[in-house]
This record gives structure tokens, C-alpha cells and sequence, in this order.
């Protein structure tokens, strides 16, 4: 047989066959290849996750850091989040943010390190730039989050005031009224019904009439018994809350929201112009009172108005919005959360409150007689309320009306622990978090004992840099022994007269925001004392 050269030995067919096997095999590797592509990463993501997580205590992810996870624990409880990581991480943790961000910080609950910062290098750590942008629309340039000189001359002022007889005066008188006029009567109509009232509110109604009186020299009415709806108090309560947010927001987040108008910084924009508005009506009356009157008159805000600022001349308009804005925060809120935690403590502890009500009776019978139990409480009788001290303390402890504060250095330092600080980092105190560590308070540090603040039945005080609940060092609370006074006053003369029941099945979390108020508000029956003999024993 001839074969004929030109013939193909191999037909078109057969190529298309060898062709197809050859891409076939080719992408099966490929695919193969970015099989294990993926699983390499998957792996290198999982050692990644478990290293970080070992070093740091939370993952940090590329880009994001370690924001995920506090988004998280935005949604559940950030508080009790933070006291893990900085007990895992043996009192001080550091939070790295997301790149390009200045969400990165130092959390720290040693009290050394609080020491330190509070104290002895008081100059280095100010409150910053970042932590002026973050409350600057709320707090202005208040004493909250003024330095240096415009701070040193607030705190001045201010402090010359709350030490004056007359400023004291003030406070016990206002107070007495405010308890026995309004707060005693909401609660004996709340009782005489027969239904349970919103405590917090009720608290948050006598502190904001309080701070008012004293501090601003008028009198809202949030208090009388129809409990009138103040849009100032709960568009300040909210503004509060919003301008949390920006502490675990990116700055150029919130800001791009800003100036957009979006989202929480729209709804913070309508807030702070209710606040503002509230305050400019109040400085506008007193300024036309001054006007008119050479009447002396004690409360803060007529004290800086009549005030010189270094250059001679009146203190501006600005200056003195965020003045009242600033003590109303210090006054009204924090004095309220408190006796809001601690009635809730002591209605879960009984036997505190027998002791509580013990102490107020051994001390009343030391009186002559009993006007059908209508008793104002003498200063001097609520100094000697030693346990009722401790249990406010030990709730303070456990629950701190400010349950983190933030400080930044201005130049390099090393910590008393060996954490390295550089220029502009920021270093956050978790005062909530140092209630709860057993190397500071001891094993049962997460229980509720107010025996803990007692030696030989005197109430002793402890160090500012373990229980920090009114600061330390040059920026404790100027109104620490006002606070004290405001919240025993008001919590013997409830005590007193009624048995404080949460409702049964009521749920009880902290609501993220500056000021540690109960999320879900604080439902509550009273039952009259009268009914459970108490006067009679008395007697």
C-alpha cells in the first residue's frame, strides 16, 4: 500500500481532543492551586487570630484592627467586655484601631498607673485635643475638659464658691426642700395608688431641679407632681449618650457624619441646640436680673458673672453656657445613677437594707420626739450615718456614675507597670473595671458588701486611685462632699419612710454612655414603712 506524503496522520478531530485534555489539566491545577491558595490563608488568618489574640487579647484584623471587636461589645455590655481584657491582660491593655484612625489607646485599671497619671506627672497627662473634639459640642470648654490655664481658673473660682458657708447653706436648704415639698410627695401618691414608679426618673428629676437651684439659681419644676416633660433634661441625657459614640468611632467617621448631617451626629446637632437654647434663656434672665437688683445672690453661675476674666472684662456668653452645661452634668446625672444602682443593690440585699434602716432608727431615737414621722434629717444626723456611707460607697464601687475617663500624654513616659507611652497617646481608666479586680478588692470584689468600708463601725474612706469614683489628685471632684451629702440625705429620707422593691422580672444593664445610667430605666413598687411597724419601734 502507497501512502500519499501530503496526507494528515492525524485528523481535526483529535486535535480538538488533546487540546481540551490539556486546558482540562491545566485548569484543574489552577483550581487546585487557588484551593491551597485559600486554605494557606485560612491557616495563616487562624495563627494570626491566635497569636494576636494570645499577645494582645482581641484579634487584630489587617486594616481594621481590633474594631470588630468593639462594635461587638457595643451590643452587648462594653463595660464588663473591657474588665475582661484588662484582667486577662494583668491590669493594662492595649486597644490598637484601625489604621489612619486615632482610635488606638491604653487601657489601664492599675491603680499605680492611675496614681501616676492623676498625680505625679498631673502635668503631662491633660485631658488633649482629641477628648476637647469629642465633647467639645456637648461640654464647650468647661472645666470637664478644659487644661492648663483655663482649667486652673474654672476650678478656682468655682472652688472658692463651694467652700463658702453661704454656697453650703445653699445646698442643704434647696435640698431639704426639694425632698420633703416634691420627692415625698411623688412617692406617697405612687403609693397610695398602688403602682410602681420609674425611680431613675424620679432621681434624675430631684438632681436636675438641685443642680439647677444651686448651681444656676432657678428652679425648672421638673419635680412637682405632675412630672412635667423638660425637653432640656432629656435632650441633655441623650447628647450624652451620642457623644459617647464618638470615643469608639473613628474621628474622620464622625466627622465626615457631621458635616454631612447624618445618622447620631444629626440627631446629636438637634440636641445640643435644645441644650443651648435652655441655657441661653437661663443666662439672658439673669443677666437682666443683675440689671436691675444689687441683690447678692449664692448660686454658681451668678458668681462667674460677676466675675472678672485675666483681661479685666466679663466672662463671654460661650464661656458661661459651658459653665452651666458642665456643672449640670456634674450635679444632675451622676448623683442620680448612683442612688440608682444603690437602691437596686439594696433591694437584692435585704439584710443591708435592716442595717441601713437600723442605723437610721438608732440615730432617730436619739431625738426627742416624732411629728407623726414627718422628720427632716439635721445635717449633723447625716454625718453619723456611717453604714449608709459605706453601702453608697460600695455601690459607687461597683457601679461608678462615670465608669471610664481619658487622659493624654503630651510628651513620652513609661508607666510604673513598664508600659511604654508615647507623645499623644491616649490612656484610658476603667473605673468600672477596678471594682471588679480581686487583686484590689479581693476575691468577693464582684459582691455587694458595704462592711468593706468599715473599721470598728466607722466608715473609713479609701485611696482615690483604687476607689476613683470622684477622680484624684488635682482634679478630684470639688463636689465630692456636696455629692455625699446630696445622695445620703435623699436615700435616708427615702429609707426611712418606704421598703424599695424592684419589680420582679425588671431587666437591669448600664446604657453606654458618660454618665453610667440604668438602660432600661429602674421600675419600682414602694411599700410604706408605716405598714411594717417601723415608727412604732421607733417610739
Amino acid at each position: 500500500m502507497t501512502i500519499n506524503p501530503n496526507t494528515n496522520l492525524y485528523s481535526s478531530d483529535n486535535d480538538d481532543s488533546f487540546a481540551g485534555i490539556c486546558v482540562s489539566r491545566w485548569l484543574f491545577f489552577l483550581h487546585l492551586h487557588i484551593v491551597e491558595l485559600i486554605l494557606a490563608l485560612i491557616v495563616f488568618i487562624a495563627i494570626h487570630y491566635l497569636r494576636q489574640k494570645r499577645r494582645y487579647g482581641l484579634p487584630v484584623w489587617p486594616v481594621l484592627g481590633m474594631l470588630p471587636t468593639l462594635i461587638s461589645g457595643l451590643r452587648s455590655d462594653l463595660f464588663e467586655l473591657i474588665t475582661h481584657l484588662v484582667c486577662q491582660q494583668n491590669g493594662t491593655f492595649l486597644f490598637i484601631g484601625p489604621w489612619f484612625s486615632s482610635l488606638s489607646f491604653v487601657v489601664t485599671a492599675d491603680p499605680r498607673n492611675l496614681e501616676h497619671v492623676l498625680k505625679t506627672k498631673f502635668s503631662v497627662y491633660r485631658k488633649g485635643p482629641p477628648f476637647r473634639e469629642n465633647v467639645g459640642d456637648l461640654l464647650g470648654d468647661g472645666i470637664f475638659s478644659a487644661d492648663d490655664e483655663t482649667w486652673r481658673r474654672q476650678r478656682k473660682a468655682a472652688s472658692i464658691e463651694f467652700h463658702s458657708a453661704k454656697f453650703r447653706r445653699l445646698t442643704t436648704e434647696s435640698l431639704e426642700e426639694l425632698v420633703h415639698a416634691r420627692l415625698l410627695s411623688v412617692l406617697e401618691n405612687a403609693t397610695n395608688k398602688s403602682i410602681p414608679i420609674e425611680l431613675q426618673d424620679i432621681l434624675l428629676r430631684l438632681t436636675f431641679d438641685n443642680v439647677c437651684i444651686i448651681a444656676l439659681g432657678i428652679d425648672p419644676g421638673c419635680l412637682i407632681p405632675e412630672l412635667p416633660n423638660i425637653p432640656f433634661a432629656k435632650a441633655f441625657e441623650d447628647a450624652t449618650e451620642v457623644t459617647m459614640l464618638r470615643f469608639v468611632t473613628p474621628t474622620w467617621v464622625w466627622k465626615t457624619m457631621k458635616c454631612l448631617d447624618l445618622g447620631s451626629e444629626k440627631k446629636l446637632k438637634k440636641l445640643i441646640k435644645e441644650v443651648d437654647e435652655f441655657v441661653k434663656k437661663v443666662t439672658e434672665t439673669r443677666k437682666k436680673e443683675l440689671s436691675v437688683s444689687l441683690r447678692q445672690r449664692s448660686d454658681l453661675l451668678t458668681v462667674f458673672m460677676t466675675s472678672k476674666d485675666e483681661e479685666g472684662k466679663p466672662f463671654s456668653d460661650k464661656f458661661l453656657r459651658d459653665i452651666c452645661v458642665n456643672f449640670i452634668l456634674a450635679g444632675r446625672d451622676t448623683s442620680a445613677v448612683a442612688l440608682s444602682w444603690f437602691f437596686w443593690l439594696v433591694g437584692k440585699n435585704p439584710r443591708v437594707e435592716e442595717k441601713i434602716v437600723a442605723e437610721i432608727s438608732g440615730i432617730v431615737k436619739e431625738r426627742e420626739e416624732i411629728k407623726n414621722g414627718e422628720l427632716i434629717f439635721k445635717a449633723e444626723e447625716i454625718k453619723k450615718m456611717d453604714y449608709l456611707q459605706a453601702a453608697l460607697s460600695e455601690a459607687l464601687r461597683l457601679y461608678p456614675s462615670v465608669p471610664v475617663d481619658m487622659k493624654e500624654a503630651a510628651e513620652d513616659d513609661v508607666l510604673p507597670d513598664g508600659t511604654v507611652i508615647k507623645t499623644g497617646t491616649k490612656v484610658v481608666y476603667a473605673i468600672y473595671t477596678m471594682g471588679r479586680i480581686e487583686s484590689i478588692w479581693g476575691k468577693d470584689c464582684r459582691e455587694y458588701k458595704p462592711k468593706r468600708w468599715l473599721r470598728d463601725g466607722n466608715y473609713m474612706s479609701e485611696s482615690a486611685y483604687k476607689f476613683s469614683a470622684f477622680n484624684g489628685g488635682p482634679r478630684l471632684c470639688l463636689g465630692k462632699y456636696f455629692a455625699f451629702y446630696q445622695i445620703k440625705f435623699t436615700a435616708a429620707s427615702i429609707l426611712y419612710r418606704y421598703t424599695v422593691k424592684v419589680v420582679k422580672g425588671h431587666p437591669v444593664a448600664p446604657k453606654i454612655a458618660l454618665t453610667m445610667y440604668m438602660k432600661y430605666e429602674l421600675m419600682v413598687n414602694l411599700i410604706n414603712r408605716h405598714e411594717l411597724g417601723l415608727y412604732e419601734n421607733l417610739k
